[in-house]
């Protein structure tokens, strides 16, 4: 019986222990220059409607379109021109460091505007922060 109660005890301090969570980040320390991340990011681009740009030594955007409802939504909201649509981009650049690479990511939706100029409106989520952080993990970073 006393075993029991150890256990539950052990067990409630263990679920009410703080896991290894990454923090919530968009940057990430890699030790090496992180060329699987990259492949990757150039291969889930891959699909209809999306178009990977290399947009630097160093840096590499993903262009998606956007669902119809989505794409009338920023048109109308902020100004937008219909004869060239507003895309989702998501980029990652890297750059050398002493520690080695570290990688940045960012994500915004462009904005084409009837001036010609282009509207960048950012997308800020602890959500997506948290996700970028799993995504460096799994490839060897250190979110930072």
């Amino acid at each position: 019986m006393r075993l029991i109660s150890l256990l539950t005890i052990m067990g409630l301090i263990v679920s009410c222990t703080a896991q290894d969570v990454p923090p919530a980040s968009r940057s990430a320390q890699f030790d090496g220059y992180p060329q699987n991340l990259f492949n990757s990011f150039k291969t889930d681009c891959a699909g209809p409607g999306d178009k990977f740009v290399k947009t630097g030594t160093s840096s590499f955007e993903c262009r998606e379109i956007l669902s119809p409802e989505a794409t009338a939504y920023l048109i109308l909201n902020f100004d937008g021109y219909s004869q060239n649509l507003p895309k989702i981009v998501t980029r990652l650049s890297s750059a050398k460091n002493q520690a080695g690479y570290r990688v940045d990511a960012e994500l915004f939706f462009i904005v084409p505007q009837k001036s010609g100029s282009i509207l960048k409106i950012p997308i800020e989520s602890d959500e997506l922060d948290r996700d970028f952080s799993r995504l460096y993990t799994e490839y060897g970073g250190t979110p930072v």
